[in-house]
């Protein structure tokens, strides 16, 4: 009886360790690729449009980037009277909100003078108000930056006009 269950365990054990190596290539291949959802071109340009609508009703003259999920910059738009230095900007605050995946008004109060600060030293990065990150069913799909009006915490209120337009397009 002893010698019948351990052939049965040992039975049981190989078959499981056979089961295991003929599903494992399947599992990691599953792995190997990912999906993501990211903001069409279109969605992109409504909260661009939407940012920027915000702001001029406010009397300020801005430009507004929207990045993808990678921050890389999908739609700009610069207002006629906004500054030279205000597209670069704009397209920093967006990249810096997707890729800390924190708006930047925060990423400005916890990176003031303490252990957080040496982030404001990434390259390209920017801690200054006005880039937000947009999200849907809590991923990241895209941000928006904005960079003109007087102040930074302005910047970020036109920046979540532009996100607050296309929620119901991007809730899945």
């Amino acid at each position: 009886m002893k010698c019948l269950k351990t052939r049965l365990a040992a039975t049981t054990l190989a078959m499981t360790f056979a089961l295991a190596l003929t599903t494992a290539p399947k599992a990691l291949a599953q792995e190997a690729l990912v999906t993501f959802k990211v903001l069409s071109p279109e969605t992109a340009m409504k909260a661009a449009q939407a940012a920027l609508d915000s702001c001029r009703e406010e009397g300020y003259q801005v430009s507004v980037v929207v990045v993808d999920r990678f921050g890389v910059a999908q739609v700009l738009i610069r207002d006629r009277f906004a500054g030279p230095h205000t597209p670069s900007t704009a397209r920093r605050k967006a990249w810096t909100a997707v890729s800390f995946r924190t708006d930047t008004v925060e990423l400005n109060a916890l990176t003031e003078a303490n252990e957080f600060s040496a982030v404001r030293h990434v390259d390209g990065a920017l801690m200054a108000g006005g880039g937000v990150p947009i999200e849907a069913a809590g991923s990241i799909v895209g941000g928006i930056g904005i960079s003109g009006a007087p102040s930074g915490k302005l910047d970020d209120d036109c920046a979540r006009a532009g996100i607050a337009a296309i929620e119901d397009d991007i809730a899945f």
